[in-house]
């Protein structure tokens, strides 16, 4: 069940997202020293309750019974866009079509918001998240390299109203 998040459910997100973005640390070897502000590392309870009290992000969980295994929020942007932040599903609750209820939900949530497009943004070097993207709709629209990250960021974005419209 998706449902959005309250202030109480802040830390658990965190632990949700930390877990979950750790995994792709130890695929590419990253690791707190070397890269600080990779998700995995830099998320926090501060970070979310901000994003939670003064930026007012959309924040959805999506809850086994009590339990809280996958994460996402929106960050509306200008221009009718909003970015994706923070896409997240429990290692051992992957593989159960939760990521793409999320992303479904994120969708549809963005649309409500009259977003015209969301952004997403990956670790390039991540091919199976890519293409996992892409499956569900996502456009490839480019890359930027950061001399704070040992990886290459990749862009993607879907075209909400084509979305909306084919579901």
């Amino acid at each position: 069940m998706i449902r959005p998040v309250t202030e109480k459910d802040i830390p658990v997100c965190v632990e949700v997202i930390r877990e979950s973005f750790l995994t792709v640390a130890e695929e590419f070897h990253f690791t707190k020293e070397s890269a600080p502000r990779f998700t995995a590392f830099s998320v926090n309870e501060g970070r979310l309750s901000y994003q939670f009290h003064v930026e007012h992000r959309p924040m959805y969980a999506y809850a086994d019974g009590d339990k809280i295994v996958g994460y996402y929020s929106l960050f509306p942007e200008e221009n009718n866009t909003c970015e994706l932040n923070n896409l997240a599903v429990l290692p051992a609750y992957r593989h159960k079509s939760i990521g793409k209820q999320l992303l479904e939900h994120a969708e549809k949530t963005a649309a409500a918001l009259h977003c015209t497009v969301m952004h997403i943004g990956i670790v390039e070097e991540n091919r199976v998240l890519r293409r996992w993207y892409e499956k569900n709709g996502a456009v490839h629209t480019g890359t930027k390299k950061f001399d704070f990250f040992p990886f290459t960021c990749g862009y993607l974005q879907i075209p909400l109203p084509k979305i909306m419209e084919e579901r």
